[in-house]
């Protein structure tokens, strides 16, 4: 009721229902969109660190790698020409999020994933038999669009199919999947970094199709949401969906619920208009916020340094593979510490803590760096140093795989109502790709400059977020993403910008006690 609605915000409605076979599987699936995307983060960086692929299409790069003599290791690395290569996808995937949103609000989140698998099958097959410079840079293009496509639908699908009191635990399943992805492309720069006569890159980059291939195909087989299927004013199958992934047929209360919130959206024509209402104010900043601090909380550099402490430490030539490797596996583990923890502790404790430890980790990196290397870059760590220095950033690639690296995609996932939802995982796409493009376009410049401070400098931006997330993000836990305005509503802060004319969760009656918000 209209002004009357209040909220426990221990917890929202909790809808009859279990976590079914059919729902799990379906999620599985449409997690698998995060792989396409993962593949991609883990195989460009190893390609093109592949001798025979820096010969065929950046000689002039290749040349410089070989001649530079210097040994300051804050700049041997720097060449942009390389790092704008691959940071073209991201641009590519920030425009394509855009036409995604449509695309998912008018035919539903299944052909938003199926047409970015595809998308992405074609640019893996253009890359993996790229000719020239041409081709490769049309492929990445191809490869960016399915990502904006995959990573503008898969959360908000997962948001909307999974019961609300697991809905973290099945969103982070897209992380997961991008983690796996990361691995796998890993272990497949390794392998293939060892094929002799130079022509390892194209398996590489070919053996995008697999990931592709498999959202694609699947995709084909997922049910629509029901939330998506009201929408579109399929209402009977929207029940018979409901009590197919509930597992009951007590779904009359959840179900009238998405109805009242698909009136609601049907009077919203132009959702890209409405979201900057001030009603809005709350989860359009944090749509904003979260995708720009998870990229500011200094995993780039973090990952890009790993190279140069293993082959310090004897890994010889494969340092930078079998680094990758390795921080690989810790992500993958760590991620699973989310998906368990996250329906149980909440968003906001694994926000503080990861960022507590992010914190400390980057600091310690920082002070331990510049102790040996300080201002010239000159230097030389024994291998005991470097072993004590990799452990810290295996433990802060840990804090960010069970933090911010799942957490940046499920709050913005999950905040939205239904009609503004396709506009607001649009902007976070894109807000994540823009400054996903921008940092790894400056963080090499930056550390040649910055040398170890870029260290603090991240570590700064980590301490921000960490106070932002306590002051500004109320607990969404158990809280059903369509009675989501409840939260914000009883919120020290974001209370003030939602009238009480702007609550419309049906027939809601719940208890509220702002002393119990944990805000």
């Amino acid at each position: 009721m209209a002004g009357g609605a209040i909220v426990n915000t221990r917890g929202g409605k909790d809808y009859p229902g279990k976590l079914t076979l059919f729902v799990f599987l379906t999620c599985v699936v449409a997690a698998t969109g995060g792989l396409i995307f993962g593949y991609d983060i883990g195989i460009s960086g190893g390609v093109t660190s592949m001798d025979s692929f820096l010969q065929k299409f950046f000689p002039e790069v290749y040349k410089k790698e070989k001649s530079a003599k210097s040994t300051n290791q804050y700049c041997k690395f720097d060449s942009q020409l390389l790092t704008t290569f691959t940071s073209s996808l991201y641009l590519a995937a920030l425009i394509a999020s855009f036409f995604a949103s449509v695309v998912t609000r008018t035919f539903g989140r299944k052909w938003s994933m199926f047409g970015g698998g595809l998308v992405f099958l074609i640019g893996a097959a253009l890359n993996g038999a790229a000719k020239n410079v041409l081709m490769l840079i049309l492929g990445r293009i191809l490869l960016g669009v399915g990502v904006g496509f995959a990573n503008q639908s898969v959360p908000v699908y997962l948001s909307e199919m999974a019961p609300a009191r697991l809905r973290g635990m099945l969103n982070i399943g897209f992380q997961l999947m991008i983690t796996i992805g990361i691995l796998a492309a890993n272990l497949i720069n390794f392998g293939t970094a060892k094929i002799k006569g130079g022509w390892g890159w194209r398996v590489s980059l070919a053996l995008a199709a697999v990931p592709a291939g498999i959202i694609t195909l699947g995709a084909l087989f997922l049910p629509d949401t029901p939330n998506s299927l009201i929408e579109r004013g399929h209402s009977e199958e929207a029940k018979h969906m409901l009590r197919r992934i509930r597992g009951t047929d007590d779904v009359d209360e959840e179900y009238d619920d998405l109805v009242v919130a698909s009136r609601e959206s049907e009077r919203v024509k132009h959702p890209w208009a409405n979201i900057v209402k001030r009603k809005y104010r709350p989860q359009l900043t944090m749509t904003i916020l979260i995708p720009l601090f998870q990229q500011l909380t200094g995993i780039n550099v973090i990952m890009f340094y790993a190279p140069v402490l293993f082959k310090t430490i004897g890994f010889g030539d494969d340092a930078s593979l079998m680094s990758a490797v390795i921080t690989g596996l810790v992500n993958v583990f760590a991620t699973f510490v989310s998906i368990f923890t996250v329906d149980k502790l909440g968003r906001r404790k694994l926000f503080l803590q990861g960022g507590s430890q992010m914190l400390v980790c980057q600091i310690l990196v920082g002070t331990l760096i510049a102790i040996k290397f300080g201002t010239s870059g000159e230097g030389h760590f024994s291998k005991s140093y470097a072993a004590f220095v990799v452990l810290f950033i295996c433990v802060y690639v840990a804090g960010f795989a069970w933090s911010w690296g799942p957490l940046g995609w499920l709050v913005p996932s999950e905040i939205f109502p239904l009609e503004i939802r396709s506009a607001g995982q649009s902007i976070n796409v894109s807000v994540n790709m823009l400054f996903t493009f921008v940092i790894a376009q400056v963080f090499l410049a930056m550390l040649c400059h910055m040398k170890f401070g870029l260290f603090y400098f991240f570590a700064g931006w980590v301490l921000i977020m960490t106070v932002f997330i306590a002051l500004f993000l109320p607990e969404t836990k158990n809280v059903p993403i369509e009675e989501m305005i409840l939260v914000w509503k009883a919120h020290w802060f974001w209370g003030k910008f939602i009238a009480d004319d702007d609550i419309h969760v049906g027939n809601v009656e719940m208890g509220i006690d702002r002393s119990k918000n944990n805000i």
